[in-house]
Parts: C-alpha cells; structure tokens; sequence
C-alpha cells in the first residue's frame, strides 16, 4: 500500500502528536544541510552523526524517516562553475551515510538560480481561503540573471556529468533519488532554462543515466501542468520503477498561469491517480504538499487545519481505491 507521510522535525511537538492520531507514521525530513565552513564531516549538518541523531530522534517518536528532501549546496553543480567537484564529493557523502543509516530516500532537485516561484500567495479560493499562485505576465523582474543565459543543453550537460557521478554511490549505498520538477514547470525563465519541466524531458532523465537508484520525485501539482492525463503518466512511470516518491496535491491553469489548490478542488483525477499507483505497484510514501491558507492560519504554522484537512480526504482516497486497513509500517 502506498503510505502517507507528513514532514515533520525529529522531536515531540503537538503536531507530531495530531499527524499519528490521524495514523500517520512516516515522516519526510527537511533539515537545512548548508555545509558549516572550515567544520569536519562529522559537524556538518548531511553528515553521518548529523542524520543519525535524526533518525533516532524520530524513532523515539514511533516515526520513520522514509525521506530526505533537504538539499546540500548544488549551484555549482547545475551552472557548471568551478568548484561543482567539491559539491558533489558532499552529496556522495550525504548519501554513503543516508545509506549506511538505511534512510532510502532523496528528493533531489534540479532549479538553477531561480528556485520555486511564485507571484502571488494572497488568491482568494473557496470560502476565502487563500492559495499561492503564478502568472507569468506578473514575474516581477523579467531581467536576466547576473549568469546571462543559461541553455538547456548547458543544464543537460551538467546533469549528466553530476548523474555520472553521483549515482553509482547511490547504488552502492541503496539511496533512490528522486527528482522533483520545476516549479512552475515552464522554460526558460529569465534566461534560466528549467529542464525538468515535461514529461519527455523526465524520461530523458531516466534514459541519460539508468539505474534503479536514478529516479522521479513525482510532484502532481507540477506535472498536472504538463499533462492533462496524470493517471497514464503515473502508469508511465511507475512501470519502470521509476517513481521514487510523490508529492500529493493539486492545481488549475497552466505553466504559464496557475493556482494551487485544495485537495478536493483541483483539475486532477486524485482517485484514479491512487489507482494507477495500486496499479504500478508502488508503495512508497507520498506526502500532501501546499496547503491552502484557511481561517486564521499562517503559512509557516505547522499547527494548520489544511494540513489535517488534507490528510484526512487523502486517507479517504486511499481507502477507497486499497480498502480499510491500518497501514503498515515497514
């Protein structure tokens, strides 16, 4: 059965306690992993020692840390700069000790310079709920970076000398990495071209280096707006093992024009999306992601009514499409 997971610090908190009384037990871990100037591995942040105390942290809590979605430092990496060598022995580092300690996934992420944008987090929705959203007629500074133009076939060069890399000491340490989207998935923007912005160029990713370890981080907000059947997409994908992890919402627009949603408002068939999953076999986690902002909540609350008003429809879905029954912690 696929599991639902909630990102969650490695301490007691209310919101830890709230998440397993609805049933959840797996957790995503979203530490920040900038390295510690002039330290050892052993005092940074994606070190061994680090993500070990994590992991036990969690465990005192009954959780279990099924993903890692912080990142190390990679703009070196994806610009090609000088340097990127140094980035990257830190990633194999982040993951040899991701897996000695069995942690068996990370979401990676691919966004030079720009990262996730957005232009607007005040659009009203349902009942004045508000959402976040983009247009791109907004984007205030439509000005290049102070890196000029950044060509797709520099990004995919770049990518495949980090894959080349990297994955074979994810292979060797059992770590999926799963490569989220861009967010929106639209190129270029201001000159910054964003290739993991279609499903073709996902199957590329897959294709440039294969392995079981190289895989997807499969957003269903991004890639509902590069497809408009995400369930044959789902099918697509998980066939080849491919879909490493899933981040469970929904949107309405396009690329280039888009709102974020609530679970039960958005453009996507969300059940027959749990039924490809059931149907591909994947039992991974999936967490939900981007709440909206109801009543008096803050964004940056974790205490917020969307989160549990998300998780509770996602657990009506899944027991619709696998049946009742606790799911199992492995």
């Amino acid at each position: 059965m696929i599991k639902l997971a909630y990102v969650a610090a490695p301490e007691p908190s209310l919101t830890v306690t709230l998440m397993k009384q609805c049933g959840v037990d797996h957790a995503v871990y979203y530490p920040d992993l900038q390295t510690i100037p002039n330290a050892s591995e052993d005092q940074q942040p994606w070190g061994y020692a680090a993500l070990k105390r994590a992991k036990e942290g969690f465990e005192k809590i009954d959780m279990k840390m099924a993903v890692i979605e912080g990142r190390p430092p990679m703009e070196k990496i994806k610009l090609g700069l000088p340097g990127r060598d140094e980035e990257i022995e830190v990633i194999c580092a982040f993951l040899r000790s991701m897996g000695a300690l069995k942690i068996p996934v990370w979401c990676s992420m691919w966004m030079p310079i720009l990262g996730v944008i957005r232009t607007a987090y005040n659009i009203p929705s349902r009942a004045g709920a508000q959402v976040s959203g983009y247009d791109h007629t907004q984007l205030p500074d439509k000005a290049l970076t102070k890196h000029g133009i950044v060509t797709e076939e520099e990004q995919w060069a770049n990518l495949k000398y980090f894959l080349e890399r990297v994955v074979p000491v994810a292979e060797k340490a059992e770590v999926k990495m799963a490569m989220h989207p861009d967010d929106p998935p639209l190129s270029p923007i201001r000159g910054v071209a964003r290739i993991m912005s279609t499903i073709e160029n996902y199957q590329r990713l897959i294709d440039l280096v294969p392995s079981p370890m190289n895989g997807i981080g499969l957003c269903q907000g991004n890639f509902a707006l590069m497809t408009d059947d995400l369930p044959s997409v789902i099918r697509h994908f998980g066939k080849q093992g491919s879909i490493h992890f899933v981040h469970f919402r929904d949107v309405r627009g396009t690329p280039e024009q888009f709102v974020e949603t609530f679970h039960d408002d958005g453009q996507t068939d969300l059940l027959e999306c749990l039924r490809a999953y059931r149907e591909v076999g994947y039992e991974g986690v999936m967490r939900p992601d981007h709440y909206p902002k109801m009543g008096d909540d803050d964004y940056k609350d974790e205490l917020t009514i969307a989160r549990f008003f998300a998780v509770g429809y996602i657990k009506g879905l899944r027991e619709a499409v696998y049946g009742k029954g606790k799911e199992e912690k492995q």
